[in-house]
């Protein structure tokens, strides 16, 4: 059973977003996490420095009234999914898939792609992008 591309807990509504408000975290700071179990006792979990930047950010976009989606590299995409990744038509992303830019494999008969080959494919396309910008600013500085 394929798990969801994007699971969707609710909104959060926060009165006062001054009360929870994290400061800019800098190197050395810590996140601890105090948990109080049913019986009273308190856990205290300290969160690794890659969690302390989702936890961070989770934070800082709900404190701003945005929507938050938590995905897992390893969740499989719809061809629409891929396509709104991509900021691109769901026909080119399948047409990325047909040619080999994109590894996909089939669930039935709709073609199923990992998130980290999306986010990869993306990265190589932003990159490619830079490089053709900056082609076109230098060809417009020298007049050709």
């Amino acid at each position: 059973m394929a798990s969801p591309s994007v699971l969707f807990a609710g909104q959060v509504e926060i009165d006062d977003k001054s009360e929870i408000a994290l400061p800019g975290l800098e190197p050395g700071d810590r996140i601890e996490l105090r948990v109080r179990k049913r019986d009273g006792s308190d856990q205290v979990l300290v969160l690794p420095q890659p969690v302390m930047a989702v936890v961070e950010t989770l934070i800082n976009r709900v404190l701003r009234g945005e929507r938050v989606a938590l995905l897992v590299e390893e969740q499989e995409l719809s061809g629409a999914e891929v396509a709104a990744v991509l900021d691109t038509t769901q026909a080119l992303a399948i047409h990325r898939m047909e040619i080999g830019e994109l590894p996909f494999h089939y669930v039935g008969e709709q073609r199923r792609v990992l998130l980290k080959d999306t986010l990869a494919l993306k990265a190589k396309l932003v990159v490619q992008r830079q490089a053709i910008r900056e082609l076109c600013a230098e060809d417009l500085q020298y007049g050709r």
